[in-house]
């Protein structure tokens, strides 16, 4: 029987030309914009300086000149059907009505100036880039969100308005490109996004730098409303999206475990559970006194990553049963992780491994920018 040739001349016709237009895998230059991965914890108390606190992964609080003291954490509230399972909370705790002058509240991600190359900053050719995001407070009135160009000490600044109180808006901002000073071409941060929710008048006192340009304190965040006026006030924000362009496209979801490998390349951590019987590391006595391990990470590191430790992390050996007195990182790289291991009473060569011992055992990679 003679077959049938099919003509697929058109059967593109079928498929909606939105769905090809916008089919642009990893155009959001974020990570983790949905909220979505947690590593560290999801709930932090008692906020009000320094800038370790990450209440989902790649993004953290920035508190300078103590504006308030807040709870920061992963939260189930979201937009109603736009596909988002978790946003972020600011709650405050502590009011501060009146500001230092040095006093600063942000929410900021940060990243690679080799994953930035394809901006063309720098350049006559350099592309506009677009924020969108889903926000919701209590506090209406003004807002800003700044790109600071860390490389070039280059900034911009764009309002929003958070117009009803207690409801879920969408936002969209667009940045022109710019031609002067480009990113630098490696694993360090180049560019930083900053979600301001307070301002002294250190960066609110000038006019709002709307345009690329040396970035001046004064004018980064002028006219920013106070978050940190009334323990009443909570900010959410989820859906963060910052990509090439004059305009939004849809939020760009990822698969869960993409979205965790791009995070792990900043930060790891074990997530076992239970004790005894998880296998962390491969283990070796080496000496009556040390041994040591080996872990092979999941994703390659942004840098060389420092380690660090939960109590209940232990070296285990049946045939010595040699004693963990402690942990330390030993000659790691960006792909596995190096344990050395003070032990009392080990064989020479005998094998072993690092388990948990406790439910506090776990073992941390940190290459964050």
């Amino acid at each position: 029987m003679a077959l049938s040739r099919i003509d697929t001349t058109n059967m593109i016709e079928d498929v909606p030309q939105s769905k090809l237009d916008n089919n642009i895998n990893f155009r959001n230059i974020i990570i983790n914009g949905d909220m979505s991965i947690a590593q560290r914890g999801t709930s932090f108390t008692g906020i009000n300086s320094g800038n370790g606190t990450y209440p989902v992964d790649r993004f953290r609080a920035n508190l300078g000149a103590t504006p308030g003291t807040w709870t920061i954490s992963q939260d189930t509230t979201v937009p109603t059907g736009q596909g988002f399972a978790k946003s972020v909370k600011y709650d405050c705790t502590t009011a501060d009505g009146s500001l230092a002058a040095g006093a600063f509240l942000l929410f900021e991600q940060q990243f690679e100036g080799q994953n930035l190359q394809y901006l063309k900053k720098g350049t006559a050719n350099a592309e506009s880039t677009t924020l969108s995001f889903w926000v919701k407070s209590n506090k209406t009135g003004t807002y800003i969100c700044e790109l600071l160009d860390a490389d070039n000490s280059r900034g911009i600044s764009k309002s929003y308005t958070i117009s009803s109180a207690d409801t879920w808006e969408k936002k969209t901002i667009t940045y022109a490109g710019d031609t002067s000073g480009a990113f630098d071409n490696d694993n360090a941060a180049s560019l930083r996004l900053f979600f301001w929710l307070a301002a002294g008048s250190t960066y609110s006192s000038g006019s709002l730098q709307t345009s690329w340009g040396t970035r001046v304190d004064a004018n980064a965040a002028a006219g920013q409303v106070n978050l940190a006026d009334s323990t009443s006030n909570e900010w959410y924000v989820t859906g963060v999206q910052l990509e090439a362009g004059t305009t939004a496209s849809d939020f760009e979801f990822l698969p869960v475990d993409v979205n965790l490998l791009r995070c792990q390349r900043y930060y790891f951590k074990t997530t076992e559970s239970g004790t005894a019987t998880i296998l962390l590391t491969g283990g070796l006595e080496s000496s009556t006194s040390a041994g040591q391990g080996g872990f092979s990470l999941p994703t390659e590191m942004r840098a060389t990553p420092s380690l660090s430790f939960g109590s209940g992390i232990k070296l285990y050996s049946s045939g010595s049963g040699a004693s963990t007195a402690s942990i330390s990182q030993n000659r790691c790289t960006t792909t596995v992780l190096s344990c050395a291991v003070t032990v009392s009473g080990g064989t020479v060569g005998q094998a072993g491994y690092i388990y948990r011992a406790t439910s506090d055992g776990f073992l941390v990679g940190d290459a964050e920018l």
